[in-house]
Order: C-alpha cells, then structure tokens, then sequence
C-alpha cells in the first residue's frame, strides 16, 4: 500500500502521506469507498505534506501537458525530491501509470497505481478544498475550468493552412454535388423537352444544355441573329449553333405559356450557378491538397486522394494504415462478404478510380492496385510528417508506377526505390536551396555536378600524359603476360608426365600380369609332349 499520495490539481501540486497504510492496505475496496465518502473519517486517512501552486495559467497548462504524456517535469521533481528524496520505504501512490513508471526511472521511487490509492485520490479530489490550505469554495471550480479550456485549445490546436477537416467536408459536397447536379440537369432537360425536344440529341453536355436553355426560352424566337449568342455558349462552335437554330425550325415540341418559360429558366439558371459553383469547389479542393498532401494528390490525383482521406477520417489516420488495407480501402463490404462465403477477395477499393488501373492490362490490375496502394502509403507518410510540403515525392512515385505499367507491358526494367529516393531527395534539397531555406553548397545535385566538371577538367589537362602510360603499362603488360604463359605450360607439361609416368607403370605391370600365365602354360604344354613321347 502506498505511504505517500501525488495529486495534481488544476491550483497546483500536493502531497499527501497516507495514514493508517497498512489498515487501509488490509480493508477491501468497498470499505475503503465508504471511508472515502465521509470527510471525517478520510481526514484521519490522509495528511497534507506539502501544496505548492502554479505560478499561472501557463506554467499549470505546461505541467498539465507533461503529466498527461507520462513526463516528469522539473516543477514535479522539484516537489518530490524535496519532500521523498532521502526517505526509506516511500511507496508514492499516481494516478496515472505512465507517470508512475518515469518518476520510477527518474527519481528511482517506488510508485502504486492499484485500485485503493486511486480511491484515496478520489477521496481527495473530492474534499481537496477542505484539505488544501489557503483554498476557498469555488477556487477548485473555476480553476479547473479554466485549466480544461486551454488544455483543450493546446490539443486542438494545428497548422490552420494544413487542415484535412476542410478537404474531408470539400469532397462530401463535391460528390453530393455531382448527385444533386445531375439529377437538376435531367430535370431542365425533361422539363425543357416538351418545348424543344431536338436539342437534347444537339447539346448532349448537360452544363451546355443548361445554357443554352437559358438563353433560348421560347424556340420561336431563334433566328439567324441568335447564331452569335449561341456560338459564344458553346465555345465557339458556329456549326453546332447553327444545327440548333434549324432544329428549332422544324421542331416538333409544343409551345408552352410565357410564365413556364420563366421557370424553365430560372431553374436552368440555377443549375448554371450550381455547375460553375462545382469548379469553383473543384479548385479549392486542388488548392488544399497541394498544401496538405502535395505527394499523394501528385500521385494519385485530387480526387482520389481527398477520398482516400476522406474514408480514413485523417491524414495521419491514412498514414497510420499498411498498404495492403489502402488497397481495399472502400471495398470493405465486399472484402467482408468475400470472407464470409470464402470466394475472391477484392484487388481495390477506391484507387480503382486512378487512371493507372484503367490503363493496366486484365491480367495486371491487381499488381498495379498492390503497387499503387504501396506508394499511397509512402506518399500519405511522407506528407503526414514532413514539416515543409513539396511535391517532388509524388512525381518521382508517380514516374515509378509508369515505369511498373510499362514494366508489364514491355519488360523494361524500372528504377530501383533507393535510387528513386534518392533522387526524390537531391530534388527536394535543391529546392530549398533554392528557396533559401539551405545553402546552395549543401545541395548534393550540385555536388555531383562540381565532381563531373572537375574530372572532366583534369582529363582534359592530362590528355597528353595518359595515352602514353597506357601504352606503356600494355607493352609491360604484353611482355609479362608470355612469361606467365610458359610458366603455367610447363608446370602442366610436369603433371601430365607424371600421369603418363603413372599410367606406363601400371600398363607394364597389367602387361607382365598377363604374360606369365601364357609362358608358363607353354612351358606346362611342352613337358607334356615330353611325357607322351
């Protein structure tokens, strides 16, 4: 059980030594609860040691930001060596287990977070006016308060220009934009139809039939004097304007009253405002991913990339997933579905709209959605954790995915990731060079360059000399490479005597083998003919 009680307020710190430790160590929890509600019994329990206040907002805040991460700060330290430094036997009870291990590792004292000393802080935090000096009713409070405000605007607060909240919220509008947009177009063009029915199979763009509606209004109005307003419209097309115009003479709508003609066209209007209201939208969504995923929207697109951080909630969110669950990253119902009845797995999920998998082969749709979603994730972490956004990793993973496309089609071999980094990085230190953030002289593109221009510097100063010593060191060259010649002849010259030598002898004993049975077999005949006769 704990002798000593740390407790952090939004006032200050204090200390407090726990009485009795030993009973209370020996009393189960729901005893100690009780104990802990009633003020007059839990003063007995604990004994303030020490309470020492923040200086300000600031300085509580900064204390506050270190006991949450688990650090110790030196306003801590300062409080516990002062109070525990030189005593034996301290077990200091702590709220949080974080903290506990680095007070622990710092001041070398032995910390308890177990379930009774947090009931002892509760109880202290819920008589600490009582039992801190110098404290009136309502200062906890309003301490607490404002101490809860500043914590929270310190966790909150980030970069304003690199937001990922703003691109979340821009392509939710955008595609509920696309939707709505194209359901209004289908409206003014079934709407306008009974008037001018020819004009859809003219204008089939919707944003083009919107205008050109506007500007129409009653088909019998058009004449050859209309053909100017019209080619304006459509981009200067007289051609396609004229079309409208003798389409509008043989047309087979009927005719509508003026005030239909005035909704017709006001809502026509309206869809205009919300089409040019899209691009408008569409640029700002480019702007921001420039600022806070420059790589990934290089790579991959706005788009897709806004979508990709979209689904994961955050950049940092995105950043934090493997490739393998980028790759799949909004197919997680079929993903599912296919686990459940055990079929195929699918190969993407939203990248599937990356021109790079419309451009691969059948075949090689999966290789390039695994390839893609690997340098979507590069590119995530590097615009996550770079301090300065550049754009030069995306385009050299965006150069190594075509290089992979056309590895598949071709053969040819792609660069390798080292020397893409690399490259990737002599790019981005020239540009900062460049910018001024760095010297020039630590750009090491320029380096390489210094280098090649000194060697071709001293090349040309030592053209005359060289050709020379190289004549020189091949005619040595030359002469000593016959004399390792004739070495190495003779010594082969010696081992294939010594095997000649080997093999004669064992012919000559193969051959004295074979000829003493035949003498002695004539010798045998002729004492045999010697007998007989």
């Amino acid at each position: 059980m704990a002798t000593h009680i740390l407790f952090e307020s939004a006032t200050g710190l204090a200390l407090f030594s726990s009485e009795f430790a030993e009973e209370i160590g020996a009393k189960g929890s729901q005893q100690v609860q009780q104990s802990v509600d009633e003020l007059a019994k839990f003063s007995k329990m604990v004994k303030l040691v020490s309470f020492v206040p923040f200086q300000d907002a600031a300085h509580a805040l900064e204390v506050a930001n270190d006991v949450s991460e688990g650090v110790v700060h030196e306003f801590l330290q300062g409080l516990l060596e002062l109070n525990l430094g030189k005593k034996a036997g301290v077990v200091l009870g702590v709220e949080e287990r974080g903290l506990a291990q680095s007070i622990k590792s710092t001041l070398d004292i032995d910390c308890d977070a177990t379930e009774r000393s947090l009931e002892i802080i509760r109880g202290i935090r819920l008589h600490a006016e009582k039992l801190l000096a110098g404290l009136e009713m309502g200062d906890m409070s309003r301490s607490q308060l404002g101490l809860g405000h500043a914590y929270s605007r310190a966790k909150v607060k980030f970069n304003v220009n690199r937001s990922d909240n703003m691109i979340i919220q821009a392509i939710a509008l955008l595609d509920q934009l696309d939707k709505d947009v194209n359901t209004f177009a289908m409206r003014v063009r079934e709407w306008y139809g009974w008037h001018f029915p020819e004009l859809v199979r003219v204008v089939p763009d919707n944003y083009q039939y919107a205008k050109v509606c506007s500007f129409i209004g009653d088909k019998s109005t058009l004449t050859d004097a209309s053909v100017e307003g019209l080619t304006e419209l459509l981009e200067d097309n007289d051609v396609l304007a004229r079309n409208i115009v003798d389409a509008s003479r043989a047309s087979m709508g009927t005719d509508i009253s003026p005030i239909d003609h005035l909704n017709i066209r006001n809502f026509a209007s309206r869809v205009i405002h919300l089409f040019e209201y899209r691009k408008s939208l569409q640029t700002y969504l480019s702007e921001k991913m420039g600022v806070v995923a420059p790589n990934l929207a290089s790579l991959i697109g706005d788009t897709v990339g806004a979508r990709l951080i979209s689904h994961a909630g955050s950049l940092t969110n995105l950043s934090k997933y493997p490739a393998s669950t980028v790759q799949i990253l909004g197919a997680e119902k079929a993903l599912f579905r296919a686990l459940k009845t055990k079929g195929n797995t699918p190969k993407y999920g939203l990248i599937y709209h990356s021109t790079f998998i419309g451009r691969a082969g059948t075949k090689n749709k999966g290789r390039i959605s695994r390839f893609l979603a690997n340098k979507c994730s590069i590119a995530s972490r590097i615009d996550c954790f770079s301090d300065a956004p550049s754009t030069k990793f995306g385009e050299v993973l965006r150069g190594q995915v075509e290089e992979r496309l056309s590895f598949y089609e071709n053969g040819s071999n792609p660069t390798k990731n080292s020397v893409a980094m690399q490259k990737a990085l002599d790019a981005v230190k020239l540009e900062q060079a460049e910018s001024g953030d760095m010297d020039l002289d630590d750009a090491p593109v320029v380096e390489k360059k210094e280098k090649k221009s000194k060697r071709k510097s001293e090349a040309a100063e030592g053209e005359e000399e060289t050709p020379k010593k190289s004549k020189k060191s091949k005619k040595s060259k030359d002469e000593a490479e016959p004399a390792a010649d004739d070495e190495e002849a003779a010594k082969k010259a010696k081992k294939l005597a010594k095997k000649l030598a080997k093999a004669a002898a064992a012919a000559g004993e193969v051959a004295e083998a074979v000829e003493t049975p035949s003498k002695k077999e004539k010798k045998e005949k002729k004492k045999s003919k010697k007998e007989s006769a």
